[in-house]
């Protein structure tokens, strides 16, 4: 397995950060992506993958991040991604659930993401949270762009789109809550070759530990519940998201620790 999103260098860790990891490793995670979404995570991310090849980084700016800074603070991210091993942009995209007082200008970073992902010919990792037709209509003008939709949680239909547009469905621990009609009908029905698999850890952990830490190593009760939907073999989801996610990510199978 591969968790293909995860803040593993969140203060959430600073106590026991590397039996973490190897609770990861224990459970199957054979690499875990460590996604930025900030000028403090993103150097946060490079810290720690700059000498481990167990965490595969991607970079971005979070869209709760944005302000009426955003051009100064775009610009200074793209001048220092320039001399960065990146396997993806993003955790990037559209976010409208706390504040909206700076659509406009999510929007404007958004889509400065996007042409950026193209130009480095790299994956993005987009966040939506109550902001779907707008993340479609934006991502529809760039034929080009590709990526993931991290921890999705849209209709099917919805879902469908996106993979038209050649982007993957990511799904994490609300997969296995007993009431997520949604994520379940999307575990069960999307193409297995644009399903990913992941946790956002520290957050969204999966029953039976929802409400609590979530970890990389819980990634397995998201391949459970999915197996479980589809009638399949765990062990079937495990090498099918696997190979998904180095796929899209361009990542060696021989980028790993052993």
């Amino acid at each position: 397995m591969i968790d293909s999103h995860s803040h593993i260098f969140a203060e959430d860790f600073d106590l026991d950060r590397e039996e973490v990891i190897a609770r990861a490793k224990a459970n199957g995670v054979n690499n875990i992506i460590l996604v930025g979404f900030s000028k403090e995570t993103n150097q946060a991310v490079y810290k720690a993958t700059k000498n481990n090849p167990y965490f595969i980084p991607t970079y971005g700016i979070h869209p709760s991040e944005v302000d009426s800074n955003y051009l100064e603070a775009f610009a200074e991210f793209k001048e220092w991604l320039k001399d960065k091993k990146c396997y993806a942009i993003g955790e990037c995209g559209l976010d409208y659930h706390w504040d909206t007082s700076f659509k406009e200008e999510q929007k404007a970073v958004f889509r400065k993401q996007i042409e950026l992902s193209i130009e480095l010919d790299l994956p993005l990792v987009i966040h939506s949270r109550d902001a779907s037709q707008d993340t479609l209509a934006i991502i529809k003008e760039y034929p080009k762009c590709y990526g993931v939709m991290h921890c999705y949680s849209g209709s099917l239909e919805m879902a469908l789109e996106y993979i038209k547009l050649g982007f993957y469905i990511s799904l994490g621990g609300p997969v296995t809550f007993k009431n997520a009609k949604e994520p379940k009908k999307v575990g069960a029905n999307i193409p297995l070759d644009k399903l990913l698999i992941e946790t956002d850890s520290p957050y969204l952990a999966p029953t039976p530990f929802r409400g609590k830490r979530n970890e990389s190593g819980f990634v397995k009760y998201v391949r459970d519940e999915i197996a479980s939907l589809r009638g399949l073999d765990p062990l079937e989801i495990d090498r099918i998201t696997e190979e998904n996610t180095r796929r899209l990510f361009k990542i060696d199978s021989s980028k790993e620790e052993a």
